[in-house]
């Protein structure tokens, strides 16, 4: 073989070696932007599913028979509320917390041991720092998912009778 030739062909290896580099770098982009969409998917399910619990709980809570107020003994009485003669639904099912794929969310209780509110055991730094709703305005700035608490309050005071919702 003559040298020029062996040349040629160390430098066409430099090039693959080279054009293997650029597509390594492009796929770890690639692999980072996909990576923080998916999570910033999964924060906008947890809001929109830790709101859909709070719905549920505020219903339970102003839909008592007889005018009685109080919160659901476990997150099953959400989906079949036997309170009352008529079965009412105040959500369609359990979801799962996005942050972990499973139902272990941790539960807010009160001192009876009724579920005031969910929050996720997602452990991860959130993403979204700002630009909530104003119902969730106490979610700027957390630094856990676990921050994030997702519970009904009643009103106090002349309009708690009149079954507003406050979430």
């Amino acid at each position: 073989m003559s040298r020029s030739r062996q040349g040629s062909r160390g430098f066409a290896y430099l090039g693959v070696l080279f054009a293997i580099v650029i597509l390594g770098f492009a796929l770890a982009t690639a692999g980072t932007l996909w990576s923080v969409s998916a999570r910033r998917d999964r924060e906008a399910l947890l809001l929109w599913t830790g709101g859909q619990y709070q719905r549920a709980i505020a219903s339970y809570y102003l839909k008592g028979p007889g005018g009685v107020r109080q919160f659901p003994p476990s997150l099953e009485d959400l989906l079949e509320d036997r309170r009352g003669p008529v079965l009412l639904r105040h959500l369609r099912r359990l979801y799962p917390d996005p942050m972990t794929g499973s139902a272990d969310w941790n539960l807010e209780r009160l001192a009876d041991g009724s579920i005031q509110g969910v929050r996720s055991t997602g452990q991860g730094r959130p993403i979204k720092q700002a630009g909530f709703r104003p119902e969730q305005a106490a979610f700027e700035g957390a630094e856990c998912y676990c921050d994030w608490v997702f519970v009904y309050v009643p009103p106090r005071g002349p309009a708690a009778g009149t079954g507003s919702v406050a979430l």
